[in-house]
């Protein structure tokens, strides 16, 4: 059996040894240490912000930035529903209720039109809205001029979920640098990874404070262990960092990689008839961390599911598009204002093999497996 072709597998060599190697040798095998503060600047100034605090999920930086916006129970933040559930899932931790706006039929991200008619809702109806968490999906990032204008018109704080989208663009401007403050996502799979891990990120000092005294236990400055409110343990180690460091130093080259495979992509299924490459036509800001398709099966007479079947068959791994949060079962009684949008897009989208490490063997067989299913539907 040849080994399975995964979406997104850890892209890791000689260079993240070294540093870990490094590291270990160093001493510092605790929690925090000089990886940890030297990967808090480079990645600042890699997205130009002042202030950067490592954390051990994308999920904890969501959930300390919120709590650092001062939202908690009563609140109302108002998020994309196309999205995976650690976004929802901060929401309800920090005490507020999730509100859902569906997305753009071509990106998948937040529409600013619906972003609009929802707070305008909220507002006469005289709630608390606390924060706005857009979501970046996929590797390309909302439409922040919009966005932040409209959050800028009724006053309320914006935190971007940017775990999908580190090395990416808006306008010229990073990803992870939009907002009051951004959250970002070193997880295995992610476009650059720590094994598990995240970062917050923002030129707001006393909120990068905050955010380090609760993410080491709320702890207080004295000699004994003394708490005055409730902290987390959401420090990240300093063997994670200096992995996170040696990823950030081929950011750009993995980057470049995820970006052939796309074009690649774009190639091969311009001859398909009914399939399109999800996220328009504009590549130009990604970070290309997952290439998905869309399929219209009254054209190309098969489904998404009949293609993720062949893959399987295979040993290559496929997946459908985030499953809406206003889909979940866990959330389905969330208040949200919808189009249907992000319902379309689970029902005809299927994410692919994106992975920077996927060997040339590796794309030959993927694309030998894709080639003999248009074939055998045709």
């Amino acid at each position: 059996m040849s080994d399975r072709i995964y979406l997104s597998s850890p892209d890791v060599g000689e260079i993240e040894e070294e540093y870990i190697l490094t590291a270990i040798r160093s001493g510092w095998i605790a929690p925090l240490g000089p990886d940890v503060n030297a990967f808090e600047e480079e990645l600042a100034e890699r997205v130009s912000v002042k202030h950067a605090v490592a954390l051990s999920s994308g999920t904890a930086a969501l959930h300390l930035g919120l709590l650092g916006l001062g939202v908690g129970p009563g609140a109302v933040v108002v998020t994309s529903t196309m999205t995976f559930a650690a976004t929802a899932n901060a929401i309800v931790y920090s005490g507020a209720e999730p509100f859902f706006v569906d997305c753009e039929l071509d990106s998948g991200n937040m529409d600013p039109t619906l972003l609009r008619a929802a707070l305008e809702s909220l507002a006469a109806n005289g709630e608390n809205v606390a924060a706005i968490v857009p979501v970046d999906l996929f590797g390309k990032t909302v439409n922040y001029t919009e966005i932040l204008a409209i959050a800028e018109e009724f006053g309320i704080p914006v935190l971007a979920d940017a775990a999908e989208s580190l090395g990416a663009t808006h306008r010229g401007k990073a990803a992870g640098s939009f907002g009051h403050a951004s959250a970002v996502s070193f997880n295995g799979n992610k476009i650059m990874t720590t094994s598990g891990g995240g970062m917050l990120l923002t030129d707001d000092e006393q909120l990068a404070s905050h955010t380090r005294y609760l993410a080491s236990q709320a702890r207080q400055p004295v000699d004994h262990y003394e708490h005055t409110e409730i902290g987390y343990n959401y420090r990240l180690s300093n063997l994670l960092a200096a992995l996170g460091r040696a990823q950030l130093t081929r950011l750009d080259s993995m980057i470049d990689r995820r970006r052939a495979l796309r074009r690649r992509y774009r190639e091969f299924f311009s001859e398909v008839d009914g399939v399109e490459v999800f996220g328009g036509s504009d590549d130009g800001e990604d970070n290309f961390w997952l290439t998905s398709i869309t399929v219209d099966p009254t054209i190309a007479r098969w489904t998404p599911a009949d293609l993720s079947g062949a893959l399987r068959s295979s040993d290559i791994e496929s997946r459908p598009l985030w499953k809406p949060m206003h889909a979940q079962p866990i959330f389905r009684s969330a208040r949200s204002h919808l189009s249907g949008n992000a319902d379309y897009l689970f029902g005809t989208g299927l994410t692919l093999p994106s992975g920077s490490s996927l060997s040339e063997s590796d794309q030959a067989r993927l694309f030998r497996a894709l080639t003999e299913f248009v074939k055998d539907a045709r």
